[in-house]
């Protein structure tokens, strides 16, 4: 049997900024997600981005999952794997220095 794939881009090059967090989505169907934070070349003060896979029940109450980025300190793509994510799914975290900010793009490409 074939499998299901499909990718869900959830932010479309918005600046992150201080505390961020992506909108939820809904992933129940899927049994395995990579995950890819994609921070362009157009970026405003030396931004690092931490970034975590945070996990809910119910799309509003978070709670983190485990599984982090290592720390993007430029242009480029990083992504993790994550399994075993329940019904939602969602990207947080923050960008340092204060004042900095990364143009990002982050997939979610999800397989059944």
């Amino acid at each position: 049997m074939p499998l299901t794939s499909y990718t869900a881009v959830v932010e479309r090059a918005t600046p992150l900024a201080g505390t961020f967090a992506t909108e939820p989505y809904e992933v129940a169907w899927a049994r395995e997600v990579l995950v890819f934070i994609r921070v362009r070349e157009d970026t405003q003060g030396r931004p690092a981005v931490q970034a975590r896979i945070q996990i809910s029940p119910d799309g509003m109450h978070w709670v983190d999952e485990g599984t982090a980025f290592a720390p993007i300190e430029g242009p480029g793509v990083a992504f993790v794997r994550v399994t075993q994510f329940g019904n939602w799914l969602r990207v947080a975290g923050q960008v340092s220095p204060d004042g900095a900010a990364a143009k990002a793009l982050i997939y979610f490409c999800l397989k059944e």
